[in-house]
């Protein structure tokens, strides 16, 4: 049967790779190996149950600092009536007298003939004459003015640990309060599960490694060391093997090195069904290809298979071994693209590293939230979403991230995952979705949402916001979308730089508009300059707005509600200049810097932008206009502790002139309040 690029659901890719681990005799713990009990045994996992050798502790130990009594002979102390207990030297012979007792210091044995220990603080010590004394002289004798019960202020033996009982079982992921309570069991040494070997093969000829010069074409190469880190994370260990050229003959020999000596082999790239694609053809060749295409996005062209391995007897040369013996390797193509890359890590390879660890699959915790915009999902694939998570008021929310397979950032910047089944093609917005989360529920409290117009200021935000406890995440769909956003609930605060074209003014008669009866504050955040971004040496002489109409020059735009582009259409309307005469007006980005970035790559010659853009790109501004940027907040989110660092940030001199230091920015109106209601 071909299994060539034919996407297959995922419970069926899962089940043939880990019948064919079965069919191996892989599918379990690979081995055990004893190590020292030290710090280093961190994280590992038990591959045998821990049993008490000895009880902790293992002697009646004193709890306090104080005197060793036997609790009956304190019996009738009161405080008007005080019981006096002459003291016994430990060091003396005298083993015990009837009514006496004995100075012990926290964690001293208690002597044989105590059951109970009296506070140091709870006696009154009294010299040879009956005088109150120092402890530090030694005193004859106490007074006490209450009784105590039998065990009173002692650890009796096993206390902690009974010797024989289970103190951890097998499977258990060691953590450092573990440690000690295995040292105190009476162990020193400690069976753990080896750490599978995984081989990382990174494949392409446009691959360049991190630190190279880069030219047009290239690519770093980083996945190899994202998938480490993951194996790692995981418990495994991991080898990152050189970049390797798009050379079949090549693939297949360093496959079949790694096979050697490894427990799995990820093969990065090459697993699509183009030219240069060989890693299903270097599977069939070295062993059985399992599975080529599962339907799951992004990662879809996921191959497995297993390679034939032969072993140390059958490569060894001995006229004992009549042939050779050969066992196998799994092996996994991982997609190229970085996002695909990683959560074929977290689907594929982490259930198969926690059976060979003999621990449970790692589970992310799960919330319900509210999705802030309609998604669409592809039919017949499992669709892992990523989401940026935060409350707002009494709703937990989960607003999606870009989808590129290829967006690294949108994987840095998720707080969680939103799964949608095969049949499902998507979920509109405000719908309840279950968000598997990345982050702990105390950070999510922590977490300002901020969604609206794009300015490079809030990146900045985001780091001085992190040094006060709060998390800025920032979701850039335009001016207008910031405010349907807080309309519905589902942010804190959004940017916003809308000129009203009938009154010169920005953003009050939007915010009325678009949030009636809503009390809200409007702070200003800065005044910036908008321009025209061109190529380094502006090589088609771009000057103003009228030169977007000549037919040489392909211009990039904002998207339909964003603040820029509300500013490119007063411009083109003042100056009579028709939409419909400039080639790419329609060429929509949804960031500054993805016009930007537009430009730098030679997909359009211009786009409307902030300086700041320009500098990021080493492009060249043409200042047109200045603009105030303001800081829309609801008045139930301006009055709350969680925004009071944010503006903290804007009335302090810090944040001020970070922000000063940035091309095209004046930082005069920082803090200023435009608007507040009641």
């Amino acid at each position: 049967m071909s299994v060539y690029l034919h996407d297959i659901p995922l419970p069926e890719a899962k089940s043939r790779l880990e019948a064919a681990l079965k069919d191996a005799n892989l599918w379990r713990v690979l081995g055990v190996e004893s190590i020292p009990l030290d710090e280093n045994a961190l994280g590992r996992v038990l591959a045998e149950p821990i049993w008490a050798k000895i009880s902790s502790p293992h002697y009646h130990a004193s709890a306090m600092d104080g005197f060793a009594v036997r609790a009956e002979d304190t019996n009738g102390a009161q405080p008007s009536t005080p019981l006096q207990l002459p003291v016994i030297d430990s060091s003396s012979s005298i083993v015990h007298r009837p009514s006496s007792a004995q100075y012990v210091d926290t964690g001293d044995p208690l002597p044989e003939w105590a059951d109970a220990v009296i506070p140091i603080e709870n006696v009154e010590s009294l010299d040879a004459d009956g005088n109150i004394s120092s402890i530090v002289r030694g005193p004859s004798s106490i007074r006490i003015r209450a009784a105590v019960a039998p065990w009173s202020h002692v650890r009796p033996m096993g206390e902690d640990i009974v010797a024989t009982q289970l103190v951890l079982p097998a499977g258990h992921v060691l953590r450092p309060v573990d440690l000690g309570g295995i040292a105190a069991a009476g162990h020193e040494q400690i069976n753990v599960a080896r750490k599978p070997r995984v081989a990382i093969l990174p494949t392409g000829s446009e691959l360049v490694p991190i630190g190279s010069k880069l030219k047009a074409g290239d690519i770093l190469e980083y996945n190899s060391l994202v998938l480490a880190a993951q194996i790692r994370s995981m418990g495994g260990e991991a080898t990152r093997y050189p970049i390797l050229k798009d050379n079949f003959d090549l693939i297949c020999e360093c496959v079949q090195e790694a096979a050697q000596d490894h427990d799995l082999i990820l093969l990065n790239a090459g697993s699509s069904a183009g030219a240069e694609d060989f890693s299903a053809k270097v599977v069939e060749k070295l062993g059985t290809l399992l599975v080529h295409g599962v339907a799951v996005r992004p990662g879809h062209p996921v191959i497995m298979g297993m390679i034939n391995r032969k072993s140390e007897i059958g490569n060894r040369k001995s006229e004992n071994v009549a042939h050779n013996t050969w066992n196998l390797t799994p092996i996994i193509g991982v997609p190229g693209y970085p996002v695909s890359a990683a959560l074929t890590i977290d689907i594929f390879v982490e259930p198969i590293l926690a059976k060979w660890l003999g621990r449970r699959p790692n589970e992310l915790s799960v919330e319900t939230a509210q999705l802030t915009r309609k998604v669409n999902s592809p039919a017949g694939d499992e669709d892992y979403i990523r989401v940026a998570v935060g409350r707002v008021g009494d709703k937990l929310l989960a607003a999606p991230l870009l989808r590129g397979a290829g967006v690294i950032t949108s994987l840095v910047q998720a707080d969680g995952l939103v799964i949608l089944p095969p049949g499902v093609q998507g979920l509109e917005a405000g719908e309840k979705v279950n968000v598997h989360l990345y982050r702990s529920r105390a950070e999510l409290e922590r977490t300002i949402f901020c969604i609206g117009s794009h300015d490079l200021t809030l990146d900045l935000m985001a780091q001085f916001l992190a040094e006060h406890d709060r998390r800025l995440a920032s979701a850039n769909v335009g001016s207008q979308g910031g405010l349907v956003a807080l309309r519905r609930g589902e942010a804190h605060l959004a940017g916003s730089h809308l000129l009203d074209p009938e009154t010169g003014e920005y953003n009050i008669s939007y915010v009325r508009q678009y949030m009636p009866e809503i009390p809200v504050k409007v702070v200003a955040l800065v005044k910036r300059d908008q321009g025209l971004l061109v190529k380094r040496g502006n090589p088609k002489g771009i000057k103003t707005l009228e030169d977007l109409s000549r037919s040489n020059v392909r211009f990039v735009n904002r998207q339909r509600g964003a603040g820029t582009r509300v500013l490119l259409d007063y411009h083109l309307n003042l100056k009579k200049i028709l939409s419909e005469s400039i080639q790419g007006y329609n060429r929509e980005e949804y960031t500054h810097l993805g016009v930007a970035a537009a430009i730098a790559s030679g997909r359009a010659d211009c786009g409307l932008g902030i300086a700041a853009a320009a500098q990021a790109l080493d492009l060249d501004f043409i200042p047109l206009f200045q603009e105030r940027y303001d800081l829309i907040v609801p008045k139930e989110h301006a009055d709350g502790e969680l925004l009071a660092p944010l503006f903290g940030l804007l009335s302090g001199r810090a944040f001020r002139d970070a922000v000063s230091k940035l091309p095209g920015y004046d930082v005069s109106v920082m803090g200023a309040v435009i608007l507040e209601d009641e």
